[in-house]
């Protein structure tokens, strides 16, 4: 007798149910990610070392305009290519690309959902963790530079993963809730890559905070993502520890997002497969 791993049309709880989804297909995860991986660069000569150069690249544009051009140095001493890739790494590669992944999920999985039984949280989480591992390739690239240009390895970078795990609840929540908002509108995909261009402009991943005018500060702050970067950049290559507020924001902004993303996706998602 055949045993019903997952029934789509049971009834769910908006909380607990996608989360034991996502345990319970976390190899089919895996594999998805790596087919992700995998495909994403199928077709070109250089293949997943893409991964490394995309954010190597918009490093060094970013270095030739702001060193060069404008004059501009990193924080404190920190060598400006070091201050840069962190920034591209963490807030553009991990973020903004994780986020339109997760959001575009669904889209990307509506045949699969119209033929199969499978939860929909499994093609959002894939996206996400997918963005989880570009990022964790190219901190191998950041530890190398700052071995070479300074500031070198603190012992503070085991503690990296903490900054990493609340980015990854932050943007698969906020991935589920452009998804499912997508479904119904999915010209929303299109307004979040502009608001996402925004939000890396609004923190200071490619500018010293130095340069902002005191009376802008308190907006920069407000923004979640400065929490993140400066407790990223701490463990990374300052070894220091950001002041409390950071993590506490960070920390309790990953949670809501995270169960508020999960609840509004559980409630949306069979409906992709219908409207997309």
């Amino acid at each position: 007798m055949t045993q019903l791993v997952y029934d789509s049309a049971s009834p769910q709880h908006p909380l607990l149910d996608p989360f034991r989804n996502m345990w319970n297909k976390r190899g089919l995860i895996g594999l998805l990610v790596a087919r992700d991986l995998t495909l994403r660069y199928k077709r070109s000569v250089l293949g997943v070392w893409w991964t490394i150069l995309n954010p190597l690249l918009t490093t060094l544009i970013y270095w030739l305009v702001f060193q060069n051009i404008f004059g501009r140095q990193g924080e404190d001493g920190v060598p400006f290519v070091v201050y840069l890739l962190s920034g591209t790494l963490f807030v553009s590669t991990f973020f903004s690309q994780g986020v339109l992944a997760c959001g575009t999920s669904l889209m990307g999985g509506r045949n699969i959902l119209s033929k199969v039984r499978v939860p929909g949280e499994v093609f959002a989480v894939t996206a996400s963790v997918a963005a989880a591992v570009n990022f964790a390739i190219g901190l191998v690239i950041l530890a190398g530079i700052q071995l070479l240009q300074g500031p070198g390895i603190p012992w503070t970078i085991v503690l990296v993963p903490i900054p990493l795990l609340a980015m990854l609840m932050f943007v698969t929540g906020v991935g589920m809730l452009i998804a499912s908002a997508a479904i119904h509108f999915y010209d929303v995909i299109d307004f979040v890559r502009v608001l996402l261009q925004l939000a890396v402009w609004m923190v200071p991943t490619f500018y010293p905070l130095d340069i902002i005018p005191d009376s802008l500060l308190p907006f920069i702050k407000i923004n979640p993502l400065f929490s993140y970067l400066r407790v990223f950049r701490g463990f990374m290559y300052e070894g220091t520890f950001a002041p409390t507020w950071n993590f506490a924001y960070m920390g309790v902004s990953a949670v809501v997002a995270l169960l508020l993303g999960v609840w509004v996706f559980s409630r949306s998602w069979r409906q992709a497969a219908v409207k997309m």
